[in-house]
């Protein structure tokens, strides 16, 4: 078995965050239910996509400290660890963002992961060498099969669907808000892949 991972919103859970921010600008009511969803469509549908784009660089590079993992995440990945189960984070993520500040966004990537044990053998235990920030979605299929991934989960069911998708691979829609595509063996958390694919 050699399980494939996408990075942000899969792993990451930026929830929050996104609703912190959009209040610490003044941009969105308080009482807006706080999923990054929310935001953004709240931000699109009062003509602040702007705001939007800018904002995803601010989260993704300089607050990406205040950020948490989905829960059960990081138990997958030490179940894994302890398996001796290849695991392979490949995400689509550009280098800077669209706007804003030139934020490092592998670098800001890579550190969460140090500072949520990822790198350190008595952890998490994976090695930078399966870490992939691919530059394009192109890039991100190509490495799914260059890793030859068995399994790979995402939480966007579109990315799954796409035609390249390398075939060997069963896919895995992450949905922890419901929902998910019947298409792609779909899982409301962490938990219930970690019982899919470990039996734990």
């Amino acid at each position: 078995m050699r399980i494939g991972i996408d990075f942000d919103n899969t792993i990451v859970c930026y929830d929050q965050v996104f609703h912190k921010v959009a209040l610490e600008q003044g941009l969105i009511p308080a009482d807006l239910p706080a999923t990054k969803e929310r935001v953004r469509d709240h931000l699109r549908a009062t003509g602040r996509e702007p705001a939007w784009t800018a904002m995803q660089g601010h989260v993704y590079g300089e607050r990406m400290a205040d950020v948490d993992p989905f829960p059960g995440a990081l138990a997958f990945f030490r179940a894994c660890r302890e398996r001796d189960i290849a695991v392979f984070v490949i995400s689509h993520k550009t280098r800077t963002p669209y706007a804003g500040p030139p934020h490092d966004l592998h670098a800001a990537a890579l550190g969460w992961m140090d500072d949520h044990g990822f790198f350190d053998p008595e952890r998490l235990g994976l090695t930078r060498e399966h870490v992939f920030l691919e530059p394009t979605k192109r890039d991100k299929l190509l490495r799914i099969g260059a890793q030859q991934c068995t399994h790979f989960i995402d939480d966007l069911p579109e990315f799954l669907a796409e035609a390249e998708f390398p075939a060997s691979a069963r896919r895995i829609h992450f949905a922890p808000r419901g929902g998910g595509d019947p298409r792609f063996d779909p899982a409301a958390g962490w938990d219930e892949i970690a019982a899919r694919l470990l039996g734990a």
